[in-house]
């Protein structure tokens, strides 16, 4: 028999995908993954911006409570309510060094929920974390150019011609950093690690100069009666004169806006290099101790100086601070600028953070079937694309319905951050609670269960005081969505139940000219059992079962569970598919096996079908897709076979009822 060339067919790409690869770049294969980590400076740079950068705003939403009450007295109780929150810092960074210690995969307070009350209890924390990304980055980028516009009120002689653009120029930030994320994590990095070093040095400087002209008398005041401040309150002595006790709880309770982020670490662990708890360890006592000098710094200037916030938002606290700090001389003018620069790229930075952790954190609840598994996939770059692009879109929404406004988002800000907090305390207390043997238990649970109990005080402190400007609504979604996650779940369960009852192949093999069937093998399940058993109805000389290797996990688990189905005796082989286009590989090997002009081959996919609206949404459809990419290809048949999964879950709720 003559040798035939291999012919290995030219599948033309789809134009969305040559647009993908123009702005993206090439398409990143399976194993370069382990090449998209972080070094621990870059990863504080990359994961430490949402945490440090709300340092910008975190003394500003306090003053803005406190001032309209007591008025100059503000600048006083200011810091006993700094204190306070420096406290729960204290207490979430112990806790949170046991939680990167133990749980060494991303995630956070939804793995640890999850490891120690169950997957169902484990969807408050899923709720609270999603939440708290969608927020952080209309909060951040708001911030951001709400910095921008603060520098031009004070270099521009009262000019706020861009106050208008502050939406649109906070849109365009948002789709920047989708971008960015989109073309992989370690680019992303590398372009959003520098602001976050700008901004301490930015900070730094601030309070070097503050501390030195306070030793030498001469830090001024702000103008407490400037046009546009918030109206000050009645003033008077003493911390809590004319002030209740409520109002200095809504005070703490924006204060707690300062301490968002701090799980950014414990949710992105994986992206560290090896050893991953230590360097996550090390990276969040590093953030913390950052985090606190600052919010002290910022505070204390404010106390001194009287910086106080304006009814609009512009200028800002910390923008006021370094006007005074600096003074009105072009070296003054240049350190502003400066600042100012740093904090706006810190705080449109610190909303990468949630790019980072929100498709991390949605691809580990779809892992568990309570989100779509679409979300599951990496994508061109090796990014879970749709995970980055479902926060970008739920985010913009956010930013255009509230105009951008720090004051407004800061209300549907701290239940989200602190219920995550409480998850993860209380899931820490738990796993300590039950290993009596563990070193230093008793201080490891006292610690935890301290920090759990704040932090379910902050939650019911800020969905009190903040009810009517906003909370309400993250109340209202927060049983939502654990419904909604609760319902996917079932969903997928009820429909794994009824593809489940797998039948002992019992199929002959019979002989037919030279005919080859291949069967594509996604899951173990009823339809492909059908698939499996009209192969042989077609009588071909050959049946292989294929299932092309996107994650190595996954098919590890499939060919183990093939394995142990008795009566499978068509073996499942496992072709790589390094670079994910999986049209392009099953092309390649379907040329491969009809070079030599004499084998007929036919391709049997199945096909699960839905009924709409869920069942589209939660399952893709790629059959048709295979199809029209191997339609060229000569002495090669695709056959679709449709499995009805919507008719088996309703006949197997007639059977149960």
């Amino acid at each position: 028999m003559a040798d035939h060339p291999e012919v290995v067919p030219e599948v033309p790409d789809r134009l969305a995908y040559r647009v993908k690869c123009r702005l993206l770049g090439r398409p990143l294969v399976t194993q370069e993954l382990a090449h998209e980590t972080l070094s621990n400076p870059l990863a504080l740079g990359v994961l430490a911006s949402d945490c440090i950068s709300s340092t910008a705003y975190g003394s500003e939403e306090m003053l803005r409570i406190l001032v309209p009450v007591v008025g100059v007295a503000a600048f006083t109780l200011l810091m006993p309510v700094t204190g306070a929150i420096l406290l729960v810092l204290l207490l979430l960074t112990l806790s949170y060094r046991d939680v990167v210690s133990v749980y060494t995969r991303a995630g956070g307070s939804y793995v640890v929920a999850r490891e120690n009350f169950g997957p169902r209890i484990a969807q408050i924390a899923a709720v609270a974390l999603l939440v708290d990304y969608i927020v952080t980055v209309a909060v951040q980028t708001a911030a951001g150019t709400d910095a921008l516009i603060s520098l031009a009120h004070l270099t521009g002689d009262g000019y706020t011609g861009i106050d208008h653009l502050k939406v649109p120029i906070t849109v365009g930030v948002v789709v920047l950093l989708m971008y960015g994320n989109l073309r992989g994590l370690r680019e992303a990095g590398r372009a959003f690690a520098a602001p976050a070093y700008l901004f301490m040095i930015a900070v730094a400087l601030i309070l070097l100069i503050g501390l030195v002209r306070a030793l030498n008398g001469g830090l001024p005041h702000a103008d407490l009666h400037a046009s546009g401040v918030v109206p000050l309150g009645t003033a008077g002595h003493g911390w809590l004169y004319g002030a209740s006790l409520f109002m200095v709880l809504r005070a703490f309770a924006n204060g707690g806006s300062s301490l968002t982020g701090l799980e950014a670490i414990s949710n992105s662990v994986s992206a560290f290099r090896k050893p991953q708890g230590p360097n996550a360890r090390r990276t969040l006592t590093v953030m913390s101790c950052i985090l606190g000098v600052m919010v002290l710094g910022v505070s204390t200037l404010a106390h001194f100086t009287h910086a106080v916030p304006y009814q609009d938002g512009n200028p800002t606290v910390i923008a006021q601070e370094a006007h005074l700090v600096f003074g009105d001389g072009w070296l003054g003018t240049a350190g502003l600028v400066y600042v100012q620069l740093a904090t706006a790229l810190i705080l449109y930075t610190g909303a990468n953070t949630p790019f980072t952790g929100f498709p991390f954190l949605a691809s580990f609840v779809a892992e568990d079937r309570f989100l779509p598994r679409q979300l599951t996939r990496r994508g061109h770059r090796l990014a879970f694309s749709g995970g980055i692009i479902s926060l970008t879109v739920v985010s913009l929404a956010l930013l255009i319905v509230t105009r951008g406004s720090v004051d407004k988002l800061v209300a549907l800000y701290a239940i989200g951050v602190f219920t995550g907090f409480t998850m993860a305390a209380a899931g820490m207390t738990a796993h300590y609670w039950r290993r009596p043997g563990e070193s230093h238990r008793h201080w490891k649970v006292g610690v935890n269960l301290v920090a759990a109990v704040v932090s379910a005080l902050v939650v019911i402190i800020f969905a009190i005081t903040k009810f009517t400007e906003g909370a309400w609504l993250v109340v209202v979604i927060f049983p939502l969505g654990v419904w909604a996650l609760i319902r996917i779940n079932r969903q997928y369960r009820e429909e794994e139940e009824a593809l489940g009852n797998v039948p002992a192949l019992t199929a002959d093999r019979p002989h037919w000219r030279r005919h080859l069937v291949y069967i594509l093998v996604d899951y173990l399940d009823l339809a492909t059992v059908k698939a499996l058993q009209y192969a042989h109805e077609l009588r071909p000389d050959d049946v292989r079962a294929l299932h092309f290797v996107i994650d190595a996990e996954r098919a590890r688990r499939l060919a183990a569970k093939w394995d142990a189905t008795p009566g499978t005796t068509v073996p499942l082989e496992l072709v790589d598919c390094p670079d994910r286009r999986l049209r392009h590989a099953v092309a390649g090997l379907a040329a491969r096996t009809t070079a030599d002009g004499e084998t007929a081959l036919t391709l049997l996919i199945p096909r699960r079908t839905y009924s709409p609206p869920l069942g589209p949404l939660l399952h893709p459809d790629s059959g048709n897709e295979m199809a029209k990419a191997l339609e060229q290809l000569p002495n090669v048949a695709v056959t679709v076979l449709p499995f009805d999964v919507t008719r088996e879950v309703e006949r197997l709720r007639s059977v149960n009822e």
